[in-house]
């Protein structure tokens, strides 16, 4: 931890580790205060928060009615935070519940069915109509073409795309590639890009993920099922010990 002092008030230290704290606290908005500035501000922030602390204590606000009745709000908050996370601390997923699940479920842990496919964008139905022409009667190949006339900046690449599954293209461009065979030129297909020519050069089918593939994901999903039941359970037990009255609904 670092104790370098930034700044002081009323002769209480504030400290480098307090504006990480704070900025950790962020979660991952805290990325962009990670920088000088962004640490000067929170630092000022940190010592404004100091000065209103010192003028409220001055002040006696904590003996204020109103104040009483927010920290009593915070304080059940922080109760019944705490006490879901007494509950669900120590549940945990062992190996073999991963394995028998994995097991028994294997079946339906398939991967996503995959595309390999390149394009040519232009903007015209014409340009488009008149490259098929050109690339269907080996005039210009599909490649030479793409690094020529593409708009798209995989044009260099001679217009691959790389894998991708469903889903991750514009919906008209996605419909077509996954409708066609290995091999296959289709287009034009119009998208609010452009028009395309399309090649699909592979397509991979759906297939059992490996555990060792999955371990994780299934890891987590398995621990948060537990820990939800865990959770219920508890609130099963509690409306034993404390009745729960519901006489009317919203």
């Amino acid at each position: 931890m670092n104790n370098k002092i930034l700044a002081s008030v009323n002769g209480k230290a504030i400290t480098e580790a307090d504006v990480d704290a704070y900025i950790a606290g962020l979660g991952q908005r805290g990325q962009s205060y990670d920088n000088p500035q962004g640490r000067a501000m929170i630092l000022e922030q940190l010592i404004n928060k100091s000065l209103l602390v010192l003028d409220a204590t001055r002040n006696l606000y904590e003996r204020d009615p109103e104040f009483k009745a927010e920290l009593a709000k915070v304080k059940e908050e922080l109760l019944a935070n705490y006490a879901v996370e007494k509950v669900v601390r120590d549940v945990r997923v062992t190996d073999a519940e991963l394995e028998k699940y994995y097991e028994e479920n294997k079946s339906k842990l398939v991967s996503d069915s995959t595309v390999n496919a390149s394009h040519i964008l232009v903007d015209s139905e014409d340009k488009a109509n008149e490259l098929l022409a050109k690339i269907q009667s080996g005039e210009l190949s599909f490649e030479d073409a793409a690094r020529q006339f593409s708009t798209c900046p995989s044009g260099k690449d001679g217009g691959n795309l790389g894998d991708f599954s469903r889903g991750q293209m514009v919906p008209e461009f996605d419909k077509a590639v996954f409708e066609m065979n290995p091999g296959e030129l289709r287009g034009p297909v119009r998208t609010q890009f452009g028009y395309h020519l399309i090649k699909l050069n592979s397509k991979s089918e759906p297939k059992e993920m490996k555990l060792s593939e999955i371990r994780e994901q299934l890891r987590a999903k398995l621990l948060a099922e537990k820990q939800q039941a865990a959770y219920q359970s508890k609130i099963n037990q509690l409306k034993i010990l404390y009745p729960v009255d519901k006489p009317t609904m919203f």
